[in-house]
């Protein structure tokens, strides 16, 4: 059995007791200083909530983020972190739905006094103060006993379709696959890791918890606002690694001069999250020759990794999203959940002990994504003779148009390999006579916004479509638009798509 998060945890602590932890603006916090946070804020809990409560935390990327979430593990809890974004009744919908005992809060987050009051009636409302100003007797480390099955969060997905999930993963979910990640990526006890994503959704805090468990150091930046403040900051405390979605290195390509900095120290990078075209992979690669190029493909149910590939210069892999890692099975399957032979297209399906044991108060949707221990993730793709895994979109953003079915991913592919697009969202477009027609949303490089420009970016992108693609896949239209409307961790939420503000081109 792997050794559990927060055993792990105070294991290293005890281990490196003066080695950087967290760095965070100014402040720098030792392993034994967060271990101690993490004890006292344990302490405080133990005193209010019964074995197994949830615990509602709201709050920014943090040490004492960090610290909450060891400490309520350590009191026996279960974390339900959620987006600190979000306000008012969508908190309070959230937290009720998941039936929290306790609520950590930010000190400065400015919902706190509507919480408190909102919440205060039924549960215990805490509000977290810096790294060492949590009073009372911090609990004992010989008294933390933790079953590997019991609930340690409750992870609400990012609802790129209007419904977010409360995904249930337990104690054993995350420790195998921490360990999993562990050996698929480089990661070392001296790296300095840059970490940019949301701890409350499962990229980010994976970051988190495999960099605590490896003996990193972590650096954290809230907001990537001005990515050339964070290549500054990479900079300066020689950042080795670095975690991104896909439009975390399309703004660090297209709004900073990544040749310029010295990034010596940067070994590898990782992204997730959605797909970065083997175009744009290249362009990155190009400017900084000596990283290593890691895709990964999981889900927050998956705990959250399935799959990681580290690429290598010319791979005749590109565009794969990964192998599976250890201790977790791919599959491909019909819809009549017979398994298909490589190279064809079906759902992906994924078995192991890192997947999670439900969604919470939800046994129907649980129902129908875990089927004889298989989780069926709604991706589509296939895997190949060698067993890596190609990603072809997800079966419900699959549009059908006539007597055809067409994935967005297929047209989004070559428009992304197109001079001049940024980025790109295919969606399907209502039509009076097919049902649904394919239609492109394009964000463009902010050199092609001249008056001439766009429509002679449009022509080009419709050329490029007409001559690779079946006639159907076609789009009926291209609308530019600046920014797509996105969750927390980078996801398009493409049903907002139609009433976002279009770039004019005329």
């Amino acid at each position: 059995m792997n050794e559990l998060l927060p055993d792990r945890f105070f294991s290293v602590s005890r281990r490196l007791q003066s080695k950087e932890a967290i760095v965070y603006g100014p402040g720098r916090i030792s392993y034994a200083d967060l271990k101690g946070e993490a004890l006292r804020v344990g302490g405080a809990l133990a005193a209010r909530i019964s074995r197994g409560a949830r615990v509602g935390l709201v709050m920014e990327n943090s040490p004492e983020w960090v610290a909450a979430v060891y400490g309520v593990w350590a009191a026996g809890g279960a974390v339900v972190a959620l987006n600190p974004a979000l306000r008012g009744g969508e908190l309070k919908r959230l937290l009720e739905h998941s039936g929290i005992e306790c609520l950590l809060l930010d000190a400065e987050h400015p919902e706190s006094g509507f919480l408190g009051e909102k919440m205060g009636e039924r549960t215990h409302v805490m509000t977290i103060p810096r790294v060492g100003g949590v009073s009372g007797e911090p609990l004992s480390e010989d008294s933390i006993s933790l079953d590997p099955e019991s609930l340690a969060a409750i992870v609400y997905t990012s609802g790129t379709t209007g419904h977010p999930k409360g995904v249930m993963l337990t104690h054993r979910n995350l420790a195998v696959n921490t360990e999993s990640i562990l050996g698929s990526l480089p990661v070392r006890q001296e790296d300095r890791t840059i970490s940019i994503l949301p701890f409350q959704y499962s990229y980010g805090a994976s970051v988190l918890h495999t960099h605590l468990a490896a003996g990193a150091t972590l650096i954290l930046e809230r907001s990537f606002m001005y990515p050339h403040s964070v290549l500054e900051r990479m900079v300066g405390e020689r950042v080795t690694s670095l975690a991104g979605v896909p439009s975390t290195f399309r703004l660090f390509m297209r709004r900073t001069e990544l040749p310029a900095h010295d990034l010596s120290s940067l070994r590898y990078v990782t992204v997730a999250g959605g797909p970065l075209s083997p175009r744009e992979i290249h362009e990155f690669r190009e400017q900084v020759p000596h990283v290593e190029f890691f895709v990964m493909y999981g889900q927050t149910e998956a705990s959250p990794r399935l799959a990681s590939y580290g690429l290598a210069e010319s791979d005749p892999k590109s565009g794969c999203a990964g192998r599976a890692i250890a201790g977790i099975e791919l599959r491909i399957r019909d819809e009549d959940g017979r398994d298909l032979p490589p190279d064809q297209v079906g759902e992906v399906c994924a078995r192991g002990e890192n997947v999670m044991a439900g969604y919470w108060a939800d046994e129907e949707e649980t129902d129908q994504v875990l089927k004889g221990g298989w989780l069926h993730t709604g991706d589509l793709g296939y895997l190949d003779p060698d067993g890596f895994l190609f990603l072809k979109g997800r079966i419900r953003e699959m549009m059908k148009s006539g007597a055809h079915r067409i994935a967005p991913s297929e047209i989004e592919e070559v428009i992304r390999e197109v001079p001049g697009v940024t980025d790109v969202v295919v969606i399907g477009d209502a039509d009076d006579l097919l049902g649904q027609v394919p239609k492109a949303w394009v964000i463009p490089f902010e050199g092609s916004l001249g008056h001439d420009a766009l429509p002679t970016l449009r022509k080009t992108i419709l050329h490029e479509c007409q001559r690779r693609l079946a006639r159907f896949k076609v789009p009926k239209d291209v609308e530019f638009i600046g920014e797509f409307p996105r969750t927390a961790s980078g996801k398009v939420q493409r049903h907002l798509l139609f009433s976002a503000n279009q770039i004019s081109d005329g």
